[in-house]
């Protein structure tokens, strides 16, 4: 039996130019074990296993990875994880939110914005993020009117980043962020799809829609007998706007599972 992977299913990330896995790898618990909402703790893997996890999702076909300023340590760690490997990934990162001691503070001004896109490049040792999303507190909106997304612009325009978007919480958020930017970061799973107006517009105007909690951070709770991971991603990429799903796994069973699955729904999808 071969292993399933991914290879054959790059798309594009609306009209970026970029091609991205379906599904992209997040990061979060490679850095931070702070006010993580998941239904059971976990350890923050050390380097060996954070590189053998990196290595398993390369070889699986995934080239997306996932990460933020506010996921602890996990831009710190990535720079070296990936060295000598940079054009293998598209990296998604973020800015507006920080993390200290544990807790959550955002900053969405044209100074901050700039400041953390070069911070997350000198933490990651590269000359470009391929995508920055604005890491929404969950007023949209009125985030979007600080001044992140004009500096986002004029960071794309010298080629520091390549794309950027936001990883909201409100259809009037997403849309708003889609009018001008490239791509949005939504929840859309088999127990939240309010965001769905926003793969909606994504589909009709070539824009990229990243899937957050693809899994409901492993609540989804279905009938005996039924893969959760399965219905998952039958609904998510069921819908013509996903571009790519972020799963938070560092277990390399669950990784392989999802990896096979999503390979498995995918190529009926082209029957």
């Amino acid at each position: 039996m071969t292993l399933a992977t991914l290879h054959a299913h790059h798309r594009p990330l609306g009209s970026t130019g970029l091609l991205v896995s379906p599904l992209g790898l997040g990061t979060v618990k490679l850095g931070r074990d702070q006010g993580v909402k998941y239904p059971s703790g976990f350890r923050i893997p050390d380097d060996s296993a954070a590189r053998a996890l990196l290595a398993q999702a390369r070889e699986l076909g995934i080239n997306l990875i996932d990460t933020a300023p506010a996921y602890g340590v996990s831009e710190e760690r990535l720079g070296p994880l990936l060295a000598g490997q940079r054009d293998a990934w598209v990296i998604v990162s973020k800015v507006g939110e920080e993390f200290d001691n544990g807790q959550s503070r955002f900053d969405f001004s044209a100074a901050h914005t700039r400041q953390s896109v070069e911070r997350s490049l000198r933490r990651l040792q590269t000359d470009r993020l391929e995508v920055v999303l604005v890491h929404s507190d969950g007023h949209d909106v009125e985030a979007l009117q600080q001044g992140v997304y004009e500096t986002l612009a004029e960071l794309k325009r010298e080629g520091k980043i390549l794309a950027y978007g936001l990883s909201g919480k409100t259809v009037e958020g997403g849309l708003l962020a889609l009018e001008s930017g490239d791509c949005a970061m939504v929840t859309y799973n088999l127990n939240e799809q309010g965001e769905k107006p926003v793969l909606d517009y994504a589909a009709r105007h070539g824009k990229g829609i990243l899937i957050k909690k693809a899994l409901a951070s492993g609540h989804v709770c279905l009938a005996a007998g039924e893969d959760p991971v399965r219905k998952s991603f039958e609904l998510i990429f069921g819908h013509p706007g996903t571009s790519s799903a972020i799963i938070g796994t560092i277990n390399p069973v669950h990784l392989a599972h999802n990896v096979g699955t999503a390979a498995a729904v995918l190529d009926r999808s082209k029957d």
